[in-house]
């Protein structure tokens, strides 16, 4: 009889979240860092440290863009960071680890709308 755990023909089960959720969490914590930098130069490089030098910049709409986008890498960064706190702590009851986790979904719901509505609020 032949042995289906070992080599590409292994049989795999679960969730699979190990390999795509640890590349989510790198590409969105690059993403933010390129941000950071982003920031860094334009508060370096300009010259009006004023609030309207700073809602100027953030009145740009492709700068809106990115800073929206930062903010849902942010919140998946989160999501990712969260749910396997929950899935590794709070083993003893499948219901309690699921309220944490509708929990955590709906505030960071609510923070990705809240991000837009300070982005984009007239």
């Amino acid at each position: 009889m032949a042995n289906n755990n070992i080599g590409p023909n292994r049989l795999v089960v679960g969730a699979h979240y190990g390999l795509r959720d640890w590349l989510a969490q790198r590409v969105t914590a690059i993403v933010m860092a390129l941000y950071t930098v982003l920031l860094l130069v334009l508060f370096l490089t300009g010259s009006n440290f004023t609030y309207e030098g700073w809602a100027g910049i953030f009145a740009m709409q492709w700068f809106k863009l990115a800073t929206f986008a930062v903010f849902v890498c942010l919140f998946y960064h989160a999501w990712v960071g969260m749910r396997d706190i929950w899935m590794d702590y709070v083993t003893h009851s499948v219901a309690l680890r699921l309220v944490f986790q509708v929990a955590t979904i709906l505030w960071l719901v609510i923070c990705v709308g809240y991000a837009a509505q300070i982005l984009w609020r007239v």
